[in-house]
């Protein structure tokens, strides 16, 4: 008898074929139901509580994802496309892991009715590139001009509807619009930088209290209560080596034989640091942003000569003051001048419960801005600090491709039908392919549908009957809970957004659809049935 053949150890977990596809379809479309029921603006919010019992309260689908800590390996697959679209574009999350979900579901017809995975993958393909063709033709260009303010306004409102920063959204919207538009200035729209805008929460007054600093909000207090608590007509330096004697970088032994020796060694340590505070002095200055430590004999030189100091300010937000009071970083305190030095009207310390912030406020056409966030509690903060994220990058998707798409479900619709009628040209297996990527497209519009209370398959017929009739706009108004032009009651999203949803989950479900054998070291949770 001959020996049986032992190929993997027998802690080893197995998918094979059908049953492995399976698995990880069942996955993805449990990943694509737990974010569902947040789209949209009637859509509701998650608390996700962690291991340490802090809470969480969002609607932000990478958010939720992230803080689930999802184990199955096809699964994590699906969360890589939310994270993908947030880092990339910083809104419509939700939407990409849907339809990257229904695709998946859609796929699993396909393969009952026998249809061969690669055919499957290849219609995908066929319909996805398809699918960008045609969202560039039904997308329309706008730009910054002063006409297309209220619609950028729109854009920002549109991405912060439905979160807890609805009712103050016109507020955000119009703080939103301002910062792009002084960190913009005169730069072409591809040089626009998100980072250039820093947001700082606050707890305390109301999410309408919420404002634009033309400056920078620093989380740093003054290092001594001897110095000043404002200063007016600031003249900034900032200086990234330490106010205090180096330590040597080699251990170093110092031979002391008599008290005159030991009184000169101390005596050339104070000079020392009088000579860099008489250098920071000379120059003009009379506010210090240091990005690293401050001797005590050096605060309380600074504080004698009236000047205002933080210590140890993050290196970002050094390159956020530059851009904003237009300092230049110094290295070597030896060679600061008038020229090096940064303005801004004032700098004041301002406590706001237990919380103490600088504020550098008043700088002359600043390239850095600070969004100053209000709210009650620490959960409001955050969830309104995520939709004005995402309205932000709402905004500066649209500046830098200068296309829009309409919303409300009216883009998918238009998509699908499109598709529908592409696929009517194919003449093999793949055909059937591009009409369940058409079908899985539709899946936005019947769950904004759902999630507001209303009949999704009433809605949706009626939408594609409008849509067969030459009525393109046409899409669904959730505020009025009808189904209108779209486009008049300007309910629009970026191009970006969409384009990027349906690249990222095209490519999400063709690799899946690739995977029949999973194989996994013993005792991982994530080949568990999905179920």
């Amino acid at each position: 008898m001959s020996k049986p053949v032992i190929l993997m150890p027998e802690d080893i977990q197995r998918l094979m074929g059908k049953d492995a596809q399976r698995n990880n379809i069942a996955a993805a479309k449990m990943v694509a139901e737990v974010v569902k029921t947040t789209l949209g603006p009637k859509g509701m919010d998650k608390m996700l509580v962690s291991p340490t019992n802090e809470i969480t309260v969002t609607n932000d689908g990478v958010t939720i994802l992230n803080e689930m800590q999802i184990e199955h390996p096809a699964a994590k697959m699906i969360v890589e496309v939310a994270r993908t679209q947030e880092s990339e574009i910083g809104d419509g999350t939700t939407s990409a892991v849907m339809i990257a979900g229904k695709l998946l579901e859609n796929a699993e017809k396909l393969l009952d009715m026998k249809i061969h995975p690669t055919v499957i993958i290849k219609g995908y393909k066929i319909a996805a590139e398809k699918a960008q063709e045609i969202l560039k033709e039904i997308s329309f260009k706008v730009d910054n001009s002063q006409d297309n303010r209220e619609l950028l306004k729109q854009i920002a409102m549109t991405a912060m509807t439905g979160k807890c920063a609805e009712d103050s959204k016109d507020k955000l919207a119009e703080i939103i619009i301002e910062a792009v538009n002084q960190i913009k200035g005169d730069n072409k729209s591809e040089n626009l930088n998100l980072n250039n805008i820093k947001i700082v929460k606050v707890r305390g007054e109301s999410i309408k209290n919420s404002e634009l600093i033309f400056g920078i909000v620093l989380e740093k207090e003054k290092i001594s209560h001897e110095m000043p608590s404002e200063i007016r007509g600031a003249r900034i330096v900032l200086i990234d080596t330490p106010l205090e004697l180096k330590n040597p970088e080699i251990d170093t032994k110092i031979s002391i034989s008599s008290p005159e020796q030991l009184q000169g060694f101390l005596f050339h340590e104070e000079q020392t640091i009088k000579q860099m505070i008489k250098n920071i002095k000379d120059s003009g200055a009379n506010v210090v942003f240091c990005q690293k430590g401050i001797d005590e004999f050096a605060q309380y030189l600074l504080a004698k000569e009236g000047i205002y100091a933080c210590r140890r300010v993050a290196r970002n937000d050094m390159e956020k003051l530059s851009k904003a009071a237009g300092a230049k970083i110094i290295s070597n305190l030896r060679e600061i001048t008038p020229f090096e030095l940064g303005s801004a009207e004032y700098v004041k310390e301002i406590r706001h419960g237990e919380n103490i912030l600088t504020y550098v406020y008043g700088c002359q056409n600043p390239k850095a801005l600070t969004i100053l966030i209000h709210g009650g509690t620490e959960h409001v903060i955050d969830e309104v600090e995520r939709a004005m994220k995402d309205g932000l990058g709402d905004v500066f998707c649209v500046l830098k491709s200068g296309l829009i798409v309409l919303g409300g479900g009216s883009v998918e619709v238009e998509l699908s039908r499109r598709l529908k009628i592409f696929s009517q040209s194919l003449s093999g297996r793949e055909q059937l392919a591009v009409e369940e990527f058409a079908n899985a497209l539709e899946f936005i519009p019947t769950t904004l549908a759902e999630n507001a209370g209303l009949d999704p398959i009433d809605i949706l017929t009626e939408l594609k009957s409008l849509h067969d009739s030459g009525n393109i706009n046409s899409g669904l108004n959730l505020f009025t809970n009808k189904i209108e032009d779209v486009l008049k009651a300007r309910i629009v999203e970026p191009y970006n957004i969409k384009k990027q949803a349906i690249a990222s989950a095209s490519e999400v479900a063709t690799m899946i659809l690739r995977i029949d054998d999973v194989i996994a070291s013993g005792g991982k949770k994530g080949m568990k049935s999905a179920g």
